[in-house]
């Protein structure tokens, strides 16, 4: 299973978007307020996902943005730029969860390291249908979480995200397997019937 959170990632960038990339790499405020009103919405969700806390997905994601302000220059188009932005955004995610005290022993235990977990097969790419599981998302455990969404809606690979959570690739692959099973249990509402059906899918 493999969610496509962005429909931005599956399309080039718009003429517009390149132009206001290139304005802002010059300073002007205008142009990078248009990629913020564009992107602003997507790199929300994706804060909350990971943090699974209002308050400090909203502080996060204007971190982001001041970040982005900062580093557009280094984006040199070699990716779409919706890509590079949620890298970005992952890397200041996961420097904020650094930041909390503990955050090593509570989100990386190394139990059930060595689980062999099967790549998902099955592609959801409903918008509609994340917006449906981002509650159930949200009450996953942290580190469950975490490489749920990097996984499964960021597209990152196990090797990746084991770089970028400091964690074994069958850690994550285990982890990423206890979301999945936590999800299919939390789906027991109607409404979720055909989306049970499908996490059932290797």
């Amino acid at each position: 299973m493999r969610f496509s959170a962005n429909k931005s990632h599956d399309f080039a960038d718009s003429d517009a978007e390149h132009t206001w990339i290139a304005q802002a790499k010059k300073g002007s405020q205008d142009a990078f307020y248009q990629l913020y009103k564009k992107h602003h919405k997507q790199i929300y969700a994706l804060c909350w996902r990971m943090l699974a806390d209002k308050d400090s997905a909203e502080d996060v994601c204007q971190e982001v943005f001041v970040v982005l302000w900062q580093k557009i220059n280094n984006f040199r188009g070699e990716s779409k730029f919706s890509t590079w932005l949620h890298s970005v955004a992952t890397n200041v995610v996961l420097g904020h969860l650094r930041k909390h005290k503990n955050w090593l022993q509570r989100v990386f235990s190394i139990e059930e390291q060595g689980a062999h977990v099967v790549e998902p097969s099955v592609s959801l790419t409903d918008d509609s249908t994340l917006r449906m599981l981002d509650q159930h998302i949200s009450r996953l455990p942290e580190r469950a979480r975490l490489v749920f969404v990097l996984f499964a809606i960021e597209g990152y690979r196990h090797e990746e995200i084991s770089n970028m959570l400091k964690m074994a690739v069958g850690s994550s692959k285990s982890q990423y397997h206890r979301a999945r099973q936590l999800l299919k249990e939390s789906l027991t509402a109607n409404d979720f019937i055909s989306v049970e059906e499908e996490l059932s899918h290797e």
